[in-house]
């Protein structure tokens, strides 16, 4: 049986693709009413449903930004 969890969109920070079609969004999500995290994940475009995707604490969004700086800027 599937473990039920709740979310919360705390602040929707972007889209990546087309959002008439299934889309990547970065999110700030509270999890079971945890502290919010940095959240990457593909939604269908009427944002109900959900795939697999990546939360990050602040710490862990503040190392990717920095590798993706390095990467970008280096």
């Amino acid at each position: 049986m599937a473990k039920e969890f709740s979310y919360e969109i705390t602040e929707e920070l972007g889209i990546i693709g087309d959002p008439s079609e299934w889309h990547k969004e970065v999110n700030k999500i509270s999890w079971n009413e945890g502290e919010p995290k940095l959240d990457i994940r593909v939604w269908s475009p009427d944002s109900e449903k959900m795939s697999k995707g990546i939360s990050l604490d602040e710490d862990e969004a503040k190392q990717l930004y920095e590798i993706l700086k390095g990467h970008y800027e280096g």
